[in-house]
């Protein structure tokens, strides 16, 4: 009997989030639907990450009504996701117990059934309470591990030429942490399990041996997510699937690829040489394949790495045998525990279909690509961008004194920005930390939860003032206000939940959404008044002209009743004076 894959599509939200900067708006996304719902994935993620934010903010559309036209375009047809940042939900702040439940709740009503919550530090308290409630609402929770490694330290140059040993560091992120995590994740009463490796830093050799780990301790089913940035991503995806995961995720080859995850037509040509089942309408993936190659043209602007993968239909194109032969050989590597002949093979597959070349520096500085290229931003902002280097030693340090976080939205950030700052200071010739953002105060201070190593009592009074941890109080959390736009119809900015827990989430960038739709909606409010009032005018001027017409056809005796008797149904007050008694009397003679 074979075996069965389901496969997570991550298209509509990571695919386009990782190669196109989520500037995938409606009506592209509407123009996919018909094909998504033919072809029937086991689910599709489409909502949460960046795509909340960002739809308002550069796209001017509403995430909630983008929402439930996927829902009435996919149906019944596949699961529908969305990820999750646990207690940051798809903000950047912890937010108290109400507007978590209020925003699970109308998420799963809006039409998500799988919820994929993960925590940026893995401190599973977290992610407990979206849990809850998302089992409460009807929805599938996904409780996500996010991936990472030990932070590898270089030994630095000091002055005089003398080299400082880096420091001994015990490994904390071993396959024992994973299935422990995992272990927890079950316990508390999630429905699946996901190991997220955002940065695609989760090797073909550290795939396989998780993926087995936790599928033997945990009887949940196990979903493994990744990137293809490093390079890793295809033999990782491999590997983890021939490990025994249940799911995996993949985007359509069009957006897959380099920043983001791995095709699904070439897991598709693995599993048919594994014996694996992927109950996927086939017939639809071809024309779906072709629209999303067009939609990737309309998005070229967004694209920084201008390089598009070979188009392959599943069904009619065959391989070069050379290209055939990787494959076999591949899994074969996997079955020996070959895992250098593994990558080379899946490194060749990829090449074969023009997918970019792995980015060695992010995998070896160990951070997610998008937090290199907000690095990179930054350090071009401030015009010393020749300090990359610097700042990429920086990060592992930075990251260590902070409790090892993981690298993900927003740690991810939050580490980088601090990284900047410290060779900042350097260049400026202060300690580090003399310059401190915000929100790295508030990590270490304990606002985001626990961190995987204790955070040093000295470092944390040295960036916070105080030896104690300070969890985040949400007791004293306020609501984003409601105003009266008086200059918008005297209508409310606030008008419903959903748009409070917009709100509370993004409070700029909704806002500005929120008073655009205002502004709009009063203007059309406005030319529809006056629209009416024209047809009114028009009316009044056409029941003039056929009284007048009527008028100018009486005889003279019928004119003088009708102006005596006022027997006419509007007083046209020009043309009446105009008929003067000297013409009315010569008429009637």
């Amino acid at each position: 009997m074979s075996r069965t894959l389901k496969i997570r599509d991550l298209t509509l939200r990571d695919g386009q989030q990782s190669w196109f900067a989520t500037r995938m708006n409606l009506d592209q996304v509407k123009r996919t639907l018909p094909y998504f719902r033919e072809a029937g994935f086991y689910a599709m993620e489409v909502w949460g990450g960046a795509v909340p934010d960002s739809v308002m903010r550069y796209l001017n559309e509403d995430p909630w009504e983008r929402l439930a036209i996927i829902k009435e375009g996919i149906g019944d047809s596949s699961l529908l996701t969305a990820l999750s940042r646990g207690r940051n939900l798809f903000g950047y702040n912890p937010y108290p117990e109400n507007v978590i439940e209020g925003f699970i709740k109308n998420t799963i009503k809006a039409g998500i059934d799988i919820l994929r919550i993960f925590d940026a530090l893995n401190d599973l308290n977290n992610i407990k309470s979206s849990i809850i409630y998302t089992k409460k609402y009807g929805g599938i929770a996904d409780g996500a591990i996010c991936y990472t490694t030990d932070p590898k330290l270089e030994p630095t140059l000091l002055l005089g030429g003398l080299i400082k040993i880096k420091p001994k560091w015990k490994p904390v992120f071993t396959i024992d942490y994973f299935v422990n995590k995992a272990k927890e994740v079950e316990a508390l009463g999630a429905d699946m399990i996901t190991i997220k490796d955002m940065a695609g830093l989760v090797d073909h050799i550290s795939a396989a041996k998780i993926i087995k780990a936790i599928k033997q301790n945990v009887s949940l089913p196990v979903d493994f997510h990744t990137h293809s940035t490093p390079g890793y991503g295809l033999a990782s995806t491999l590997t983890a699937i021939m490990s025994g995961a249940d799911i995996v995720d993949t985007n359509l080859l069009p957006f897959a690829g380099g920043p983001a995850a791995t095709a699904f037509e070439i897991i598709y040509l693995f599993c048919k040489k594994l014996d694996i089942e992927i109950h996927i309408n086939i017939d639809a993936v071809k024309p779906l394949s072709d629209l999303l190659f067009q939609i990737r043209e309309e998005l070229s602007d967004f694209d920084n790495i201008k390089k598009s993968p070979r188009p392959f239909d599943i069904q009619k194109d065959r391989l070069p045998k050379e290209i055939e032969a990787l494959f076999d050989k591949a899994i074969d590597s996997v079955e020996k525990e070959d895992f250098d002949q593994v990558l080379n093979c899946c490194q060749s597959i990829e090449t074969y279909f023009n997918f970019p070349e792995p980015i060695e520096l992010v995998k070896i500085a160990q951070i997610p690509g998008g937090m290199y290229t907000n690095m990179l931003a930054q350090l071009k902002q401030l015009k010393i961008d020749e300090h990359l280097q610097q700042v990429l030693k920086a990060v592992p340090r930075v990251r260590i004194n902070a409790g090892c976080v993981p690298l993900v939205t927003p740690t991810s950030q939050i580490i980088g920005t601090q990284a900047v700052n410290c060779i900042l200071d350097e260049v400026n010739q202060r300690p580090w930390y003399t310059t401190k953002n915000t929100q790295f105060i508030n990590l270490v201070k304990g606002h985001y939860g626990k961190t995987p190593v204790p955070i040093d009592s000295n470092f944390r009074e040295k960036i916070t003032g105080s030896r104690e941890e300070e969890p985040y109080d949400t007791s004293t959390y306020k609501p984003q206000p409601n105003r009266i736009l008086t200059e918008f119809g005297n209508k409310p900015l606030i008008r419903n939940e959903k748009d409070q827990l917009l709100m509370e989430l993004f409070p700029a960038v909704a806002e500005k959404f929120l008073l655009d739709r205002a502004k709009r909606e009063y203007e059309l409010e406005v030319l529809a008044k006056q629209q009416q009032e024209e047809v009114l005018q028009k009316e009044k001027e056409e029941a003039f002209l056929r009284e007048k017409k009527a008028f100018d056809e009486m005889t003279p005796e019928e004119k003088h009743e009708r102006l005596v008797y006022g027997l006419y149904n509007y007083k046209w007050t020009t043309y009446w004076e105009d008929l003067t008694e000297d013409s009315l009397q010569n008429e009637s003679c």
